[in-house]
């Protein structure tokens, strides 16, 4: 027990010494606004929303209201370009999904994208095919883009989330609702398969746990909520934790391994490491640590 007690005194000075040697504090407390912050001028989009809700937590709302958020052109375009830059945001630990208005989406707008696959250019059939599967690689790419953002990404869902939405909220890593949301494959319905990720998606994330509130306003509180908690732990953790489950997923156990070993043998020399023991040892949140951007 002694040699324990000297052990941990030692680790502890370590600490403090190393920690001491940083030439920013690490400790700091910045009170945010209750109401919500555009991040930055470069998100600015027809179909989202961008604001900062907490702390490092980003809010992107499908802003089609009038619509019921259905998905047009720019939509699809818009999402890439927003997960890009989010993706490369260092102000961004966490992002929550939502819908503006009564209901989180209605999916494809048909009354804009229904012509687009029946006007593919090209002289035959096999040049006519090869454009159509560009352009469903396209319109995948726009939720895949979720699915590789490092950050990790919540959905928050009330009311319909219907064909396209359930594309979207797979792609995202966890995934909450009010009572009243409810989810509709509806491709099947208009003549096709399910074409931009819920086939793939779907069975995998199946009975995961998730979570159900009475309303929007509560279901957004929680999610949001969720998402401070996660921003507030290191970057290099989360971002990685969310790296490398993506990959265990569609990998063996033994690839999977491998992979993370190769990934934390320079992750693990962080100085987030060191943050995050000093912080458990004081029994401090990891919320009051100043972590570096990344």
């Amino acid at each position: 027990m002694a040699a324990a007690a000297v052990a941990g005194s030692v680790l502890r000075g370590l600490l403090r010494r190393q920690l001491s040697a940083q030439c920013q504090p690490l400790l700091s407390f910045r009170a945010m606004s209750s109401a919500p912050e555009q991040p930055h001028a470069s998100h600015s989009y027809e179909t989202l929303k961008v604001s900062r809700v907490r702390e490092k937590v980003f809010h992107v709302e499908l802003n089609r209201p009038d619509k019921r958020n259905a998905m047009n052109a720019v939509f699809w375009r818009e999402m890439v370009e927003c997960f890009n830059k989010i993706a490369q945001d260092s102000d961004c630990h966490a992002v929550v999904v939502s819908g503006a208005g009564k209901l989180f989406t209605a999916g494809i707008d048909l009354m804009e994208m229904g012509s687009m696959f029946m006007m593919v250019e090209g002289d035959d059939t096999a040049r006519k095919a090869w454009n159509t599967r560009k352009k469903i690689r396209e319109y995948q790419e726009s939720f895949t883009v979720l699915e590789r953002c490092p950050k990790p990404v919540i959905a928050a869902v009330h009311g319909a989330c219907i064909g396209g939405g359930v594309d979207l909220i797979s792609a995202c890593d966890i995934r909450y609702c009010t009572q009243d949301a409810w989810f509709q494959v509806k491709e099947v319905d208009i003549g096709l398969a399910a074409d931009v990720g819920t086939l793939q998606r779907l069975p995998k994330i199946i009975g995961n746990q998730s979570r159900v509130f009475q309303d929007k306003q509560a279901m957004l509180e929680g999610a949001f909520e969720l998402a401070a908690d996660i921003a507030g732990k290191s970057p290099v953790a989360v971002q990685g934790t969310k790296v490398n489950l993506v990959y265990s997923r569609d990998h063996s156990v033994s690839e999977g391994l491998r992979y993370m070993a190769t990934w934390n043998m320079s992750m693990l020399q962080t100085e987030d490491l060191m943050k995050s023991a000093q912080a458990a040892m004081e029994k401090k949140s990891t919320k009051d640590i100043v972590y570096s951007k990344m």
